[in-house]
């Protein structure tokens, strides 16, 4: 499998993840607003505050690794992925296959922490 196809498959990996969250935020709220509940004096309120905002959480997190990929196969189509924003050296196989987003060495990224 190459390089743009494995970007290819975690792309539409994300993409239907980002539409199961979604439909799954937009049942919880259509499930609340169908009952007359007060979140603050609600015992429940609390929980589904919480769910809700954990769901929406992860959409933006998931949104935010489709533009991760999506430049990711920018970069693939400029000759750009693969090589690192920081030194210019080649990103090993390995970081990539783990985190294909990737956009530094492990060097790189390890001095920045």
């Amino acid at each position: 499998m190459t390089e743009r196809d494995l970007l290819l498959a975690e792309r539409e990996t994300t993409t239907a993840r980002i539409t199961s969250l979604e439909h799954d935020w937009r049942d919880m709220v259509d499930a609340s607003t169908s009952v007359a509940t007060d979140d603050e004096h609600d015992p429940e309120g609390a929980t589904l505050a919480f769910e809700r905002a954990q769901l929406e959480s992860l959409i933006a997190q998931a949104r935010q690794q489709l533009l991760e990929l999506e430049d990711a196969l920018r970069r693939l189509e400029g000759g750009g992925y693969g090589v690192c924003e920081q030194c210019g050296q080649p990103i090993a196989a390995e970081r990539l296959e783990v985190r294909p987003t990737a956009r530094t060495c492990i060097s790189c990224a390890s001095r920045r922490r």
